[in-house]
């Protein structure tokens, strides 16, 4: 059976300057292992995120990037974002989707949304939670994304 290819044409987020940055331009050649997810979500900060780290170290020509979606309309700083960490730093690069453009993009189920993208831009697979089955979904693509 073959499956259809779908080309990603960008994803344009905001970095904490308020500088707009496309993604699949600033990771070129590079598979991808997006976690769209909220800082306000208990499994995107206390699963999500530490398994996207671990990840990220587990695959090294894997660039993980996360993107945090906004809901609402308060705005959210570097320091929001760093407040779920430890050593206040981010573990990987992340980004803001204002107004959950990019949520929306990817018709996401909740957060975390989990999207693996080739290095050539096609989008492998997008996958919901961060429970037990779902983190075996995501190992088992990532095996595949990163053995191609």
């Amino acid at each position: 059976m073959e499956t259809a290819v779908t080309t990603i044409a960008s994803i344009k987020v905001q970095d904490f300057d308020d500088h707009e940055v496309n993604l699949l331009e600033k990771y070129k050649g590079k598979p991808l292992l997006i976690i769209i997810y909220n800082n306000q979500c208990l499994g995107c900060t206390g699963r999500a995120i530490p398994l996207a780290y671990e990840y990220q170290q587990e695959y090294p020509n894997l660039q993980v990037v996360g993107i945090h979606s906004i809901f609402n309309k308060k705005p959210v700083t570097e320091e929001d974002i760093k407040s779920i960490f430890t050593t206040k730093e981010l573990p990987f690069p992340i980004y803001l989707d204002q107004n959950h453009q990019i949520y929306d993009q990817f018709e996401s189920e909740g957060t975390p949304q989990w999207l693996l993208i080739t290095a050539e831009g096609n989008m492998y697979r997008s996958i919901f939670g961060s429970q037990l089955g779902a983190q075996n979904r995501l190992m088992y693509a990532l095996d595949e994304l990163c053995a191609v």
